[in-house]
């Protein structure tokens, strides 16, 4: 197929299978053989040549085709021998006559499937009647829109409209195409039908509208689901956000309201039609966002300790650039508070007049006067959320500049400063929803028996790296290696209450002695051992103590750690440059999109449980942690942008699409997409990309678009979002800059499906029989600890295990396999299976009658009078899964109740105390 030829109706694919093309038909011997295929001129048949056949024999009828399934979805395409030879959506199968035989064909590329899907998909809805010939009748729903919209533009009522006004209006109904597109398009169209010149008529502006706006991926789509030639019906859209979007709870009536925003024309707004124009409207709203709706607003529990909240933090937060040579800018704070961030770092330097100074670089002029620090971040601090603000204090100044810096807190703050003294009577520190509202400061403390004005207090690392400047020599180094001492003020010590500063010494001297609001701030380095070498311990402590980490004095630049690898330990705050953009501040503000963007997010249960186990260098699957996998398919790009820096006019970009996720070490992946080779502004990727996700509370998936050049690969847009976001379905994403800003009308068009990681297993892991599936099965294994009590505990545990993980996994492998014999993926879901049966059955000459009892707890299908083999398979495999469901179903309450037995066995021996439950 040309790369220009434009599949934008099924007109147009009615003539391309009427021209006819090759195809690589596929036998059951695994081997294939090149077929010229064509469509009769009476569009009832379809036929293939050379064959051995008779002519007669080398055709399918269309009113015999039963479905038309996309990609590798029959046992011949699925056979090892095939399966690497060619990609999946180069593939398709004609599913026809009574016995359900399949005709297997790779084509040469996606757009050539499309075409015969698409085309084979209408003839065999509308084979019940002559479909039209393509190009005749009367005008449909679009082209009468079109053709009003050029009318009123015709000021004139002359019929023809300038080019530069038909371009404009082009451009005015799809805001992201480019003038010098629309107006080169005009130009092939006038040439091609011998009318240069600078007006435009009717049916060339309608030409030119649906060769320009129509996104073939988008009207495959839409003719997937309609029963209306081209357009969706209500109950055609209803199943469509049903089947596909898992919209639950729809109604006609809400389908009637999306018709009524989206669809530009007014007799589809009437009759309740949704046209390719307006469906694509559809598709492209944040209606049809990737990012889940829910989290746009804060929809965790939030009346959790705030210790188990990460936390959106800022270092240096009104640096410009670097930590040496850039500038300051107190607009810095209004930037990082209005992104949600709940902790800002303040370093008092002591000030030329007399004032404490915020002293961010070495240069004379960067420093802001305290006074209008503080100033500022009351005035924005709850702007863009209402939870506690945290501001960390760091004095480098003389104890008579920290007494004048206190009482600027306790007079600009007033009573937003919270200097309520903890109770030693509790375990935990208070909740966000109990601190809605107020200010914490973070810093050291006077010792409870120092009575004068001031005093010393230990003095640790933070806050020096700024420290070299004009006039100022290296900090000295005590000798011995003596912890350093600092002088700090009463009037500041006594702001300090739910956050108090205090070295960290070892995880078991914290254990035995640390106080729960106390909290310990670690360099990124000595964070990064710990994490390496005692992972579990670090989680452990992060249950009930707040942890700060900085970024290393090393950073001369200002560049960011990621933070990922220290939020895998369960560290609350990760203080960032937010000055400085890349990756790693990507996944800093998508993760902190997920609660409403309101700077705090609720940490995993595996971290948070007091009887829970978990190790941030995990290399598989975590327990009691069901892993996920995640179907992405990259289907195309639109709008994008060039690079920046490439402004040259005839560079050719040739995106390409890199997927990543960010986690735990086991979930740690990045696979990419084929080039797009000469493909513009809307490059057509077509690709199933596949991940698995063991912890996916603190996964975070990021798009990354990039040109491929020889000579570097150059940034051209991103998108990062945490996997617990994802909306499934086929959605657009909306693509940033790399400063985290929005790209007008720049977009990924793809398809998410998440499944459970069994059901959604390798094709060689699924259809074992039961005996070999029991014995590769993975079960939850003991080791002795030589201590007879424990032992004996956790032994109790391992049967009730084994018997969970098979009522889980006999489900799982039943779903799959009824999926796999319906020709679906293992992420379909159940609707979709059966209304793939029901196809297949009002498809059938021979009209078999299965009927599905809903009335019955266990729904039985049940076939009436002789069925096709096939179907019988599908029935069979349909009432396997329906009773490996009625076991899980009823035997799962005496399982449970077995493991909870033995759960508060093992957490609470002797009957002192029992744990929570999970």
């Amino acid at each position: 197929m040309p790369n220009d030829r434009k599949i934008n109706s099924t007109a147009a694919c009615i003539s391309f299978m009427l021209e006819g093309c090759e195809l690589k038909k596929v036998r059951s011997n695994s081997r294939m053989y090149s077929r010229f295929f064509v469509l009769d001129s009476d569009m009832r048949s379809v036929r293939w040549e050379p064959s051995k056949k008779d002519s007669e024999k080398a055709k399918i009828e269309i009113k015999s085709v039963k479905e038309v399934r996309v990609g590798k979805k029959t046992p011949i395409l699925r056979s090892n021998g095939l399966s690497d030879q060619f990609p999946d959506e180069c593939a398709f199968s004609i599913i026809y006559g009574d016995n359900y035989e399949s005709l297997d064909l790779v084509a040469s590329s996606a757009d050539v499937v499309s075409a015969w899907v698409m085309g084979l998909r209408y003839l065999v809805s509308y084979g019940k009647h002559t479909p039209e010939a393509p190009g005749t009748g009367h005008p449909c729903l679009r082209t009468s829109w079109i053709s009003s919209v050029f009318d009123l533009a015709d000021l004139e009522k002359s019929g023809r409209i300038p080019v530069s006004r038909a371009v404009q209006l082009i451009k005015a109904l799809n805001p992201g195409m480019k003038a010098s597109t629309i107006e080169l398009k005009f130009k092939e169209l006038q040439k091609a039908s011998d009318r240069v010149g600078m007006d435009v008529a009717c049916d060339l502006f309608v030409e030119a509208y649906c060769e320009l706006c129509t996104r073939p991926e988008i009207f495959f789509l839409l003719v997937q689901f309609s029963s209306n030639k081209e357009y969706l019906g209500l109950k055609d859209l209803l199943m469509f956000l049903e089947v596909e979007q898992g919209m639950e709870g729809v109604t006609e009536e809400k389908c009637l309201e999306i018709v009524s925003k989206y669809e530009p024309s007014k007799e589809g707004r009437e009759k309740g039609y949704l046209a390719i124009d307006g469906f694509t409207r559809y598709l492209l709203s944040s209606d049809c966002s990737i990012f889940d709706p829910q989290h746009r607003k804060v929809c965790q529990d939030m009346a959790q300790p705030l210790s188990h909240y990460y936390i959106s933090s800022a270092h240096s937060a009104c640096l410009l650039e670097d930590n040496f040579w850039g500038g300051s800018d107190i607009g810095g704070y209004i930037s990082a508070l209005g992104l949600g961030c709940r902790s800002i770092e303040l370093v008092l330097w002591d000030g030329p007049d007399g004032e404490p100074v915020v002293y961010t670089s070495p240069s004379a002029a960067s420093c802001v006067p305290f006074r209008t620090a503080v100033g500022l971040i009351e005035q924005h601090a709850f702007a863009a959320s209402a939870y506690p603000l945290i501001l960390c204090l760091v004095a480098r100044c003389s104890a008579a500049q920290q007494r004048l810096a206190a009482q600027c807190l306790r007079k600009t703050l007033g009573d937003k400063l919270y200097l309520e003294p903890p109770s030693p009577a509790e375990s935990y520190l208070p909740s966000p929803e109990q601190l809605k509202g107020r200010i914490l400061i973070k810093g050291k403390k006077l010792p409870p028996d120092c009575q004068d004005s001031e005093g010393e207090v230990s003095d640790e690392e933070e806050g020096w790296e700024l420290a070299r400047r004009p006039g100022r020599g290296e900090r000295e180094v005590p000798e011995g290696g003596a912890p350093r001492r600092a002088r700090l003020s009463r009037e500041l010590s006594e702001l300090v209450s739910l956050c108090q500063a205090v070295p960290f010494r070892d995880f078991e001297s914290s254990r035995r002695g640390q106080r729960y609001w106390e909290m310990c701030s670690f360099s990124e380095v000595e964070a990064g051992r710990f994490a390496n070498e005692c992972p579990a311990e670090l989680v452990s402590y992060n249950k009930r103590f707040l942890s700060r980490v900085y970024p290393s004095p090393m950073r001369i630049d200002a560049s960011n750690m990621n933070p990922q690898d220290f939020w895998k330990c369960g560290c609350q705050m990760v203080a960032m440059n937010y000055q400085t953009p890349g990756l790693m501040m990507d996944l800093n503000a998508g993760w902190f999109r997920q609660n409403g963007a309101c700077g705090y997010v609720l940490r995993p249960a595996i971290m948070r449980e007091e009887v829970s186990y978990f190790s941030a260098n995990a290399k598989d699957s975590l327990p009691g942690v069901p892993a996920q996998l995640l179907h992405l398919k990259v289907i195309s790009g639109q709008n994008l942008p060039k690079p920046k820096g490439s402004g040259a006019k005839g560079e050719v970009v040739e995106p390409y699409v890199c997927a990543e996720i960010h986690g735990i070490p086991a979930d740690c992946a990045e696979h990419r997409t084929k080039t797009a080779l000469q493909s513009g502004d809307n490059p057509v990727f077509d690709e199933s990309l596949e991940f698995q996700i063991n912890l996916p509370e603190l996964a975070v998936l990021r798009f990354v678009v990039l040109d491929d050049d020889y000579i570097g690969d150059e940034f051209i847009a991103q998108y990062t979002i945490p996997f617990e976001c994802l909306q499934p379905g086929y959605r657009h994403v909306p693509l940033q800059s790399l400063a985290g800003e929005p790209l007008p009308h720049a977009t990924l068009f793809v398809h998410v499906a998440i499944t459970d990681r069994r059901g959604g297993g390798k094709g060689h892991r699924r259809g074992l029989s039961g005996r070999r599936g029991r014995r590769v099965r993975e079960y939850t294994s003991t080791k002795a600890t030589g201590i007879k009590a424990i032992d004996e505990v956790f032994r109790t545990a391992t049967q009730p295990l084994r018997e969970a993980t098979d009522l889980r996994e006999n489900v799982q492998n039943a779903l799959v396999s009824f999926k796999e014999l319906c020709g679906l993926t293992p992420a379909a879901n159940m609707k979709q299976c059966i209304i793939t049966v029901a196809a297949w059955l009002l498809h059938s000459d021979s009209a078999p009658s299965v009927t599905l009892n809903l009335a019955e707890r266990y729904p039985p299908m049940e076939a009436r009078g002789p069925i096709p083999d096939l179907l019988r398979k599908v029935l069979t495999a349909y009432e396997t899964m329906i009773q490996t469901s009625r076991t899980l179903i009823e035997s799962a309450d005496a399982v449970y109740g077995k493991l909870i037995q033995a759960q508060q066995a093992g957490g609470s021996p002797g009957g002192r105390r029992g744990p929570r439950a999970p």
